[in-house]
């Protein structure tokens, strides 16, 4: 599979449906849910640390999404609207040379109510 010559940067809204990136970025994603499940499991998410700059992105987050309620199901189609991938891309790449797989994507359950499960799971890509 052919992505374009070296260094071509791809338009996220004119790309391809790749279905071998989404499949891997699949089997990442739920590796990576299964770990921090775990993790969750025997650590209080509020004391958990993934990156030595995790409170810099909570704040950036913060300040990037007030209206965010984290007790509230988010509402997948505004996230997913150009406006929203947009605000998204945006805060994602301030992230470009401090975090691995800063843009890789994930999984996010869509209300802390639940556990993840087909219904409750969202796939966030950053393309």
């Amino acid at each position: 599979m052919s992505l374009g010559p070296p260094g071509a940067s791809l338009n996220p809204e004119q790309g391809e449906n790749f279905e071998d990136m989404e499949k891997q970025f699949a089997v990442k994603a739920v590796q990576h849910m299964s770990t921090y499940w775990s993790l969750l499991e025997r650590i209080r998410g509020s004391d958990l640390r993934l990156t030595k700059i995790d409170d810099e992105i909570l704040e950036h987050f913060k300040t990037t999404f007030p209206e965010f309620d984290p007790r509230q199901t988010i509402d997948e189609d505004k996230m997913k609207s150009k406006e929203g991938k947009e605000k998204w891309r945006n805060f994602m790449m301030a992230y470009e040379k401090k975090v691995d797989d800063y843009n890789f994507g994930t999984m996010l359950r869509s209300n802390p109510k639940f556990e993840y499960g087909e219904k409750e799971t969202i796939f966030g890509m950053c393309k």
